[in-house]
């Protein structure tokens, strides 16, 4: 591994940390903050990452911000627009100052060379420049990708150092879009050089999947389809487009979430054990279940929109159709529920649904695997099935529902849990941002929890035929009030296919009873 920082993952010394060779860090695409949300990527998530990992020590001594775009900043803006996000501590003023001091700007066009090579000769200038690591995270627009990542190329690779590129999704709008960003990007950069980063990787109980399949013997005989019934992956927003409606109308709730987001945890659930956690070793596992997924079709798919609830408050009382910056009539869903088959000897015949929307009842993402009926029921009926639950967000949990006996004078089965909540379990442990996880594991060199090429192809192969299908026959997504839990043929639909939803036991946080 390519260890550069102070972590457990690179097993470095502070003192070995000191001899660590200067290493920029470029971002591009930062905006001023009057342009209407264009820069929250690098304000509420980059530049926040990166003070996080200075103030816990965990980047290289040596190591420089620069920024790089159209607009015309200094550092005073960039530190204005992001010290909302940033979480300081009164203690922490002195080293903030010192972390902006790290901190430099350049202005320029994504399209011209000459800026590039401007953007370069400022890099030779920093303390040791010319030997620098070099790391560029491209938090702009796809349509720039191309210009962006050819003058890189072209003018501002480190000569003696490593060069690596952070690619922000999506990636692409479809197969034919992906691919050829794919082509084009790995014409400029071997794959060695490339994350592709979805921070749902960097998340804790997303990242926590694989130690709980692979570190524990229990669930291995029961992780199959002679045990499992269904497997359902959650992803619920209680809000609205707030609005970015014409953006999110560009892409749509299935390239958003589904396609990602989802994904990728139904693979570290379905994936068989790797030789080892070598990066291209897990990768390679979760190309083999992609590969075994047949492409998504119009009856494996229910979608919605959300429209206004008279009785809400605020924003509530309005529909994705009355946000001014979504077009008159979209048809694009804000919700939607997918089933996906995995056919393979694992889990052939088992559903892997997928939910996922906006204006929702709740914030929660989670994976629920629900298991079989027992067989031989003695208790008429009484026993429900059993669940294990990741929660992913809010409240970090992992939770088991099992029937137990109630207590007192019965002797009839009762739903409960045995419960391992974080915030009780952890109490003083800080749980990192999944940015922090992610931007570390670059400077180490540890592509695991970052998408390979292949991936992305297989990904796109399952649901571009659907996403096709949509857009070409105007199919319109049903209907469903803001706050709700979506349609209620969504409901119908997992069901349908074998999930069981019984509506009789809720799990709740211990830290909040």
């Amino acid at each position: 591994m390519e260890g550069e920082v102070q972590s457990d993952r690179c097993r470095k010394s502070h003192k070995a940390r000191k001899a660590y060779t200067t290493n920029a860090i470029v971002w591009h695409g930062l905006v001023p903050p009057w342009r209407i949300r264009s820069g929250d990527l690098a304000k509420k998530k980059i530049y926040p990452t990166l003070w996080w990992l200075y103030n816990d020590g965990l980047l290289p001594e040596d190591t420089y911000i620069v920024g790089f775009a159209r607009s015309k900043l200094n550092v005073q803006d960039i530190r204005k627009q992001s010290e909302p996000y940033l979480k300081v501590s009164a203690n922490d003023a002195e080293k903030l100052n010192a972390f902006f001091k790290r901190n430099s700007y350049v202005s320029g066009q994504y399209s011209d060379e000459a800026s590039f090579k401007a953007l370069n000769d400022h890099l030779q200038s920093l303390l040791n420049g010319a030997k620098a690591n070099r790391l560029f995270y491209l938090a702009v627009p796809p349509s720039v990708y191309h210009d962006v990542t050819r003058n890189i190329r072209v003018t501002c690779m480190s000569a003696a150092g490593w060069n690596r590129v952070i690619v922000e999704k999506p990636f692409g709008k479809d197969l034919e879009s992906s691919n050829k960003l794919s082509e084009h990007i790995s014409s400029l950069y071997q794959e060695n050089q490339i994350y592709r980063i979805d921070h749902y990787l960097g998340k804790e109980m997303v990242q926590n999947l694989m130690v709980l399949r692979f570190g524990n013997r229990i669930f291995g005989p029961l992780w199959n389809r002679d045990h499992i019934a269904s497997v359902v992956l959650t992803f619920k927003e209680p809000f609205g487009t707030q609005g970015r409606g014409g953006y999110f109308d560009e892409f749509g709730i299935i390239r958003d979430v589904m396609q990602n987001h989802l994904l990728q945890m139904m693979c570290l659930v379905a994936m068989e054990k790797p030789v080892s956690t070598n990066s291209d070793d897990v990768r390679d596992e979760k190309v083999k279940v992609l590969k075994c997924v047949p492409e998504l079709t119009l009856n494996n798919i229910v979608m919605g929109q959300y429209v206004g609830d008279p009785e809400g408050k605020g924003e509530a009382q309005k529909g994705y159709l009355d946000d001014p910056t979504v077009p008159k009539g979209s048809f694009t869903p804000t919700f939607a529920t997918a089933v996906l088959y995995v056919q393979n000897e694992r889990w052939d015949g088992v559903p892997f649904i997928m939910r996922c929307g906006k204006a929702l009842n709740e914030r929660k993402a989670e994976v629920r695997l629900q298991f079989r009926e027992v067989p031989g029921d003695i208790f008429h009926g009484q026993c429900k099935r059993n669940e294990l639950v990741i929660r992913v967000q809010p409240d970090e949990a992992v939770y088991t529902k099992m029937m137990t006996k109630k207590p007192g004078m019965f002797f009839n089965p009762e739903e409960s849990e045995l419960d391992l909540t974080y915030g009780n379990r952890y109490k003083d442990v800080k749980l990192p941002d999944a940015y922090e996880r992610l931007i570390l594991d670059v400077f180490c060199g540890n592509q695991m929890h970052f998408v390979r090429s292949d991936e992305l192809k297989e990904a796109w192969r399952i649901f571009t035929p659907i996403l096709h299908q949509l857009e070409k026959e105007k199919i319109k997504p049903l209907p469903y009030k803001y706050g709700s839990r979506g349609p209620a043929e969504s409901d119908e639909f997992i069901q349908k296919v074998g999930f069981r939803y019984e509506g009789t036991y809720k799990w709740v946080n211990p830290n909040k009873l």
